[in-house]
């Protein structure tokens, strides 16, 4: 609340100004659609009206600090709503996380910034279904979020399919008298909205813009216009509320009412005909649902919906032509999923309770006595989910890309980083920068392909390991991911604290840029890159130490001599690269050598050593047999012999022989 209202008066609370500021919307005698900035029913209307005679400045902390406090009391309702049975750690956790995840989503974000009443809407419908007593109180909660924000009247269609019709029809009615007390106080405005506009459709931002996250924003997107598109709307509309409905009372009479309200809530985000972005919390509750059968995959749903709704598209997905669509329609398609698609566990499943296990690699001890190991997690066998992880690298980089443009503290202490950089090397005889640079620049086909090496292979060779690895070795897999997040995350601090700038970026030291050509050094250009790169995170080099990092992954998982020999090369040919080109001090390649020797370092000190394949393995029991029974010792009375199996009996294809071919 602080940090908003510290903002400009006129960046905090925009709606709100537009609505109650001197001239704002409720302070015009004439219409409230005349300016086209007020959104919401005339209800909304009359219902903020007598706000406009507040002072401005008491009523920003008012709204600012009530609308948190809707948060919170929604936070509390939601987590008291899940469904049983909920152990006491989750009774605990359930509300603070709720409110932390619901202060995070996008939907809060933008309400809290414009000062919209998208929260209260979603509230009175949650304390309709989970806290009112008795159907009449319960329809009329609704009913009046329906008034507030229309789409949601398909609540009562619920209620009347879950059995609750009294509570049905009071909200039918709630919602009427409401809008016609509107229509009675402001019937020119009631005739605009509901009539002219449909409902609310064409009123604030275009309906194709990328904040209207509806099925008619996406068809007027991907360009269908006049009645081709309403048709269609209409007609996919239609199939979304009935699938989603059907889906919602199925969830309903199995126990789960919160999951129930979610996928309802979804599809009324869906069904809208404009759904802006402040309007779209319905789809944060349906994390609440269960999918997957194995413990591994359970968190796939609910991560995928945090991320949707906490992070902008383009954070998510990149900018591909092909991905476009998705990355643009993000949180709708998250919101059909969640009404139509995601395939949530009903209570009665046997996986509901106790999924498939996660398959831990056993305990390896320390390979090195005294270093204290903190092993916060286990190694896992299997590979991590697709989409999970390929989700996690994308959101890791953009932040990591985002971090690191804004880690700069202008050229004059770059500069000086780079004077203090060049004078050690000199004490220490290591500034070969400008002798490699000059050597190279006059052999044409060696600074092409330096050139080429540098501004190519810096991500396919990375990316390629760890796509081989998914797939071929998955334990392995999950080691090296986390060694290079390690090592990139530590890079980023060198990024924030020491800004430096590279040989090619010294006035008066004589540095040929060999990919980018001469630069004006107080405004560098560098195409399309210049405004989305930090040219002073140099220190330390992530293009040394990413390279490294992929010497050394190949060297210790490579099962052939001439393939470790050949992964040596990459580091090798890279350092010459940035050196060679001017884009490197040679200490920023120690700097790159630190933090992934620390990133290998911080993997085995929290997960501990991997365990190394032998090269004869020994035979273990197939997972697939059943265990058998422990045989007891033999007595003194009986031989030894009788006491083992013979020889042709565990050379048998039940035996150990066989679970040696399935290990191998």
């Amino acid at each position: 609340m602080v940090a908003l209202l510290r903002q400009p008066p006129g960046e905090r609370l925009t709606d709100l100004e537009t609505w109650t500021g001197p001239d704002g919307v409720l302070q015009v005698a004439g219409s409230l659609y005349d300016t086209g900035r007020f959104t919401g029913t005339p209800f909304a209307g009359l219902v903020l009206k007598p706000l406009a005679a507040s002072a401005e400045q008491a009523l920003g902390v008012l709204w600012t600090f009530g609308s948190l406090l809707l948060v919170a009391a929604l936070g509390i309702v939601a987590a008291r709503a899940l469904p049983a049975p909920v152990s006491r750690r989750t009774m605990f956790l359930a509300a603070p996380v709720a409110i932390t995840l619901l202060m995070l989503s996008l939907p809060v974000r933008n309400t809290l910034h414009l000062g919209q009443t998208s929260i209260l809407p979603v509230l009175l419908v949650l304390l309709g279904w989970f806290v009112a007593r008795g159907e009449r109180t319960s329809g009329v909660l609704i009913g009046i979020a329906a008034a507030l924000q229309p789409a949601v009247l398909l609540f009562a269609a619920l209620l009347w399919l879950t059995g609750r019709r009294r509570a049905a029809a009071g909200a039918g009615a709630a919602f009427a008298g409401c809008t016609a007390l509107a229509w009675a106080v402001m019937p020119h405005d009631s005739w605009t909205y509901w009539l002219h506009h449909a409902a609310g459709a064409g009123l604030g931002d275009r309906p194709d813009s990328l904040s209207n996250q509806s099925l008619h924003g996406a068809l007027l997107r991907l360009g269908l216009e006049g009645p081709a598109e309403i048709v269609v709307f209409l007609a996919v509309a239609a199939a979304v509320c009935f699938l989603g409905l059907r889906r919602a009372v199925r969830y309903a009479q199995d126990g789960q009412l919160l999951l129930a309200v979610a996928v309802t809530g979804c599809v009324v985000v869906a069904v809208s005909p404009t759904a802006w972005q402040h309007q779209l919390l319905w789809v944060l509750l349906a994390a609440v649902g269960r999918v997957g059968k194995r413990a591994s995959d359970r968190l796939v749903w609910p991560a995928v919906v945090v991320l949707v709704l906490t992070l902008p598209g383009k954070m998510l997905l990149p900018n591909i032509g092909a991905v476009i669509p998705v990355r643009d329609n993000v949180l709708l398609i998250a919101a059909l999923g969640a009404a139509c698609v995601a395939p949530f566990l009903p209570r009665s499943s046997p996986y509901w309770q106790q999924p498939v296990p996660t398959d831990y690699a056993k305990p390896v001890a320390a390979r090195w006595r005294r270093v204290p190991l903190l092993p916060f997690w286990r190694r896992v066998l299997t590979r991590p989910n697709l989409l999970l992880e390929l989700l996690l690298i994308r959101v890791v980089y953009s932040a990591y890309a985002k971090v690191r443009l804004l880690a700069t503290a202008g050229r004059p202490t770059a500069e000086e980083h780079g004077r203090q950089i060049h004078s050690v090397e000199q004490w220490l005889h290591i500034d070969i920068e400008h002798w490699a640079n000059h050597a190279v620049v006059e052999i044409n086909w060696l600074r092409e392909f330096f050139d080429y090496y540098y501004s190519t292979f810096h991500f396919i060779v990375p990316l390629a390991i760890l796509g081989v690895l998914y797939v071929r070795r998955p334990a392995d897999y999950r080691w090296v991911r986390s060694s290079i997040g390690f090592a990139t995350l530590l890079a980023l601090v060198g990024f924030w604290l020491y800004p430096l700038a590279p040989p090619r970026l010294m006035p008066g030291l004589g540095f040929i840029d060999t990919v980018h050509g001469v630069q004006d050094f107080a405004k560098p250009d560098y195409g399309t890159l210049t405004s989305m790169t930090n040219q002073y995170a140099a220190m330390p080099s992530l293009h040394f130490g990413w390279s490294l990092w992929c010497g050394v992954v190949i060297v210790m998982l490579a099962p052939k001599p001439w393939m470790k020999a050949l992964g040596l090369l990459h580091p090798l040919f890279t350092v010459c690269a940035i050196v060679a080109t001017g884009n490197h001090w040679i200490l920023d390649a120690v700097g790159g050598a630190v933090v992934v020797g620390l990133g290998f370092g911080l993997t085995y000190l929290l997960s501990g050593p991997r365990a190394l394949r032998p090269k004869n393995p020994e035979p273990e029991p197939s997972s697939e047999q059943p265990e058998q029974p422990e045989q007891s010792e033999p007595s003194s009375e009986q031989p030894a012999s009788s006491a083992s199996p013979a020889p042709s009996e565990q050379s048998g294809p039940s035996g150990p022989g066989r679970a040696a071919e399935k290990v191998g």
